[in-house]
């Protein structure tokens, strides 16, 4: 009991938003001592002016009299000297929404006298909204995480349109319809890859337990929300990947057959719990904490070019030996890290798969860092209320992550999406460009 009180972020997988008033500080960056802002010899970062061609007006000004000797200068024939100092200032015109109405005529046939009434052409919209409309709420709703009652104010105090909260969720699922193929290929692209992250956190639908996966790679991320945590999603997750797989220790996982790296962060704090201790068991978590720290600054070394990756290869023989040592320590002992200890050493050939293995990270932060945004939904938005409503979030969640990843518009992706789908096409691809494609196919190779 007294060291589950003792739990908090830093020892274990518990958010820090959990912690209580008790709970240690957590470390800040040159303890502490380092000010809110720019640092001192920090480079500044200044807005650049945009190009002339991109200029929509322009104004000149002219000295009226010389700041020497007051004279009054010369309106023509003026003698400039260098270029001119320039100010730019950047505003939005009201936006006034464009209304089409479309009449479909009746005609009486002269010879059999019967009325027919004309149709639609295909590639106009039968709802009331156009695509770039309808992008624009499903991103308020699913890129900015808007509820549906401040999307209808938004969209009424920008734009000037009337909406319903109906209405806002009929554009959700036209949006979720039309990017429902290109989120299917972006999970097949993810399964084929070479190296992949994957991570969970809770989810509610109906007011059910659920959870919300994400699996990323370099150039592309999809989420899945499914009503388990277990193998069963997993793998639905998953699907034929074969990949080096990074993950926590959670068994979850287990049944995966393919290479995989154990998140050293996690590990971290499970030392970091171990160290915590009393007797021989915090003595050897304390041991482990140290080497896990040696790990950290080895590989940060590697990042930044101070080791080559063969001296941190090299370093790493000793260190892997230490940990199993520990490790077998830990297992034999009459302490409270016994059960802990073999779990780990179960999964030992897993710890260090990032080493051999070049594009694998030590740690499982790429996914953490995927997932936070849908954590900060879940959070304003309580879940969701329908399978429909689940496979909206999962997609805009996966077309958001992805093309930020690509450098590429959201905002245009969508409407394009959205008038391919008025138009019985198919939406552009989520994937990257077929050059990227087939580099990333031949390291899987």
């Amino acid at each position: 009991m007294e060291r589950r009180l003792r739990k908090n972020s830093r020892n274990s997988s518990k958010p820090p938003s959990s912690d209580g008033p008790d709970a240690p500080p957590r470390p800040t960056k040159q303890n502490g001592k380092r000010r809110p802002g720019g640092q001192p010899g920090h480079e500044g970062h200044f807005r650049p002016l945009l190009p002339p061609g991109k200029v929509d007006d322009i104004k000149n000004y002219f000295p009226d009299q010389c700041g020497g000797c007051h004279r009054q200068l010369p309106t023509r024939g003026r003698k400039l000297v260098g270029e001119p100092s320039r100010h730019q200032i950047t505003d939005v015109p009201p936006v006034e929404p464009t209304t089409t109405e479309h009449r479909c005529h009746r005609q009486e046939c002269p010879d059999c006298g019967t009325v027919t009434t004309a149709e639609l052409p295909a590639d106009v919209p039968r709802s009331w909204f156009g695509p770039r409309l309808t992008a624009l709420v499903a991103i308020l709703s699913g890129a900015y995480r808007l509820s549906k009652r401040t999307v209808v104010e938004v969209v009424g105090d920008l734009f000037g349109v009337e909406m319903s909260l109906g209405s806002v969720s009929a554009c959700e699922r036209a949006v979720s319809n039309a990017v429902a193929a290109p989120v299917a290929d972006a999970r097949e692209y993810v399964q084929q890859q070479a190296v992949a992250n994957a991570d969970e956190t809770g989810w509610r639908q109906r007011l059910q337990r659920a959870w919300l996966w994400v699996m990323a790679t370099p150039a592309v991320t999809v989420y899945l929300i499914h009503r388990q945590r277990g193998a069963t999603a997993a793998k639905a997750l998953l699907g034929a990947f074969r990949g080096v797989l990074t993950t926590d220790r959670w068994d979850g996982y287990s049944w995966y057959t393919g290479l995989r790296q154990i998140c050293w962060a996690h590990l971290l704090r499970d030392f970091q719990d171990m160290s915590e201790r009393n007797g021989a068991a915090g003595q050897i978590g304390r041991r482990l904490l140290h080497e896990a720290q040696r790990l950290f600054k080895n590989w940060h070394r590697v990042r930044d070019g101070t080791m080559t990756r063969l001296a941190f290869r090299r370093s790493m023989t000793t260190l892997r030996l230490e940990v199993e040592r520990l490790l077998k320590l830990g297992q034999r002992g009459r302490t409270s890290i016994a059960g802990m200890c073999d779990e780990m050493l179960k999964l030992l050939p897993s710890f260090f798969t990032f080493v051999d293995h070049d594009g694998v990270e030590p740690t499982n932060n790429f996914a953490e860092r995927q997932i936070r945004f849908a954590v900060i939904w879940r959070k304003s938005s309580f879940g969701t209320h329908s399978e429909e409503g689940s496979r909206f979030v999962e997609r805009l969640l996966t077309v958001r992550a992805t093309l930020r990843q690509q450098g590429r518009s959201v905002v245009e992706y969508l409407v394009r999406a959205c008038d391919a789908a008025y138009r019985r096409r198919r939406a552009p691809s989520l994937l990257p460009a077929v050059s990227s494609r087939r580099q990333v196919s031949l390291a899987a190779n």
